[in-house]
């Protein structure tokens, strides 16, 4: 049995401030219907595809001409997954290395509202024997307490892939945070609720562009 390798990560990523206000939504556009729902902009889009850019690049420096096996999670992490698997094909075609990438989906379900439960549900990955001796590189939008991306990476390791890595768009700075961090971080933000960019609140706000911070009214309004 071949060892699974863990890789420590790459960077930190962008460090937004707890204090750090955030930028107001009249300078962006956004769906007029969560007008009142959101608090402020913490990352617009087009700060998040730069990033994503700088990721691929990174990912092909260490990665380039292995074949991968990408891993996405779903919901929250399919539109970070898309831009930054189209970063990577965009430098496989205009470099001289290259990356083969498989995609597959599984999808992981934690919270209820605002709060993580301890009721993890994976699904679409029961079998994922075809991960064995293989290069893998499991896709997150978001990490929190880091239970499930702890959980995942334990129910990956399973199946006895050649490597693991990890790639997280963003990851929130709580206290309670003591499982592995990605490899390749995009942003590390305060520990506050943020939707957008396909991250959700009960499946609402997934048609947003930007990562913004819901407002207690958009709680309120979603809740369930």
């Amino acid at each position: 049995m071949e060892d699974i390798v863990l890789q420590t990560r790459r960077a930190s990523g962008i460090v937004i401030d707890d204090d750090w206000p955030g930028y107001s939504l009249e300078l962006f556009s956004y769906p007029a219907h969560y007008t009142g729902d959101l608090q402020c902009v913490v990352v617009p889009h087009g700060v998040i595809m730069d990033r994503t850019e700088r990721l691929a690049r990174d990912i092909m420096d260490d990665l380039g001409d292995n074949d991968i096996v990408v891993l996405c999670v779903l919901k929250g992490g399919y539109q970070f997954c898309a831009d930054l698997v189209d970063k990577i094909k965009a430098l496989s075609c205009s470099s001289d290395r290259t990356i083969p990438m498989r995609v597959h989906f599984i999808r992981l379900k934690s919270y209820l509202n605002d709060q993580s439960t301890e009721d993890l549900h994976i699904l679409g990955a029961e079998d994922l024997s075809f991960l064995a001796g293989k290069n893998v590189l499991i896709v997150e939008g978001i990490i929190g307490t880091g239970k499930t991306l702890k959980a995942l990476l334990k129910h990956v390791e399973a199946f006895q892939p050649k490597m693991i890595r990890v790639a997280g768009l963003l990851v929130k700075r709580v206290p309670r945070n003591t499982a592995n961090l990605p490899d390749y971080i995009g942003f590390e933000i305060p520990d506050r609720f943020v939707v957008g960019y396909a991250l959700d609140y009960n499946e609402y706000f997934r048609d947003l562009n930007h990562i913004c911070v819901i407002s207690d009214s958009g709680k309120m309004k979603y809740k369930i």
